[in-house]
């Protein structure tokens, strides 16, 4: 009995979008230390930004709205509460709530010139028609493939 060879797939690996999405995600976050050096990481600056944007949430919550796991949000939110950036406090149930530190605010707004310089780094290659053409298909690609929301399947009783 003889084994048939596997048949390639039809398109080559660097036409494959998760290997395109992988370069892209690295892309962004070479950028990203190139700008800021590697005394804050993109998760870390996506955490401060959203305690920002949204003061107080409890840390379940953020978790979500920054699409991380809770036990990473929470191994994140100990490390920047260590170095001053973010407070945690204790809320009934054991719900964290938390908020930017005096010291967190001035982080993220020494990061402000350079998010705009790295953010205009990686799309000036694209003239602002594809930008913005860009920026629409890959909000659209992460709506339709978040896991958070797609509904959870719950057997039926029947």
């Amino acid at each position: 009995m003889t084994q048939a060879t596997p048949q390639a797939p039809a398109f080559q690996l660097h036409d494959e979008p998760g290997h395109l999405i992988r370069r892209a995600q690295q892309i962004a976050v070479s950028k990203f230390h190139e700008v800021h050096g590697r005394h804050v990481t993109p998760i870390q600056y996506a955490i401060l930004r959203t305690l920002y944007e949204s003061p107080g949430v409890d840390q379940v919550t953020l978790a979500q709205l920054i699409a991380l796991d809770t036990s990473s949000t929470a191994d994140i939110a100990t490390r920047l509460e260590a170095k001053g950036w973010i407070l945690r406090e204790v809320l009934p149930r054991r719900q964290r709530r938390l908020s930017l530190t005096p010291a967190g605010e001035a982080i993220l707004q020494g990061m402000r010139s350079g998010i705009e310089q790295m953010y205009l780094g990686m799309m000036d290659s694209l003239d602002g028609t594809e930008q913005r053409e860009f920026m629409r298909l890959l909000r659209k690609f992460v709506h339709l493939n978040d896991q958070q929301n797609k509904p959870v399947d719950t057997p039926t009783k029947g």
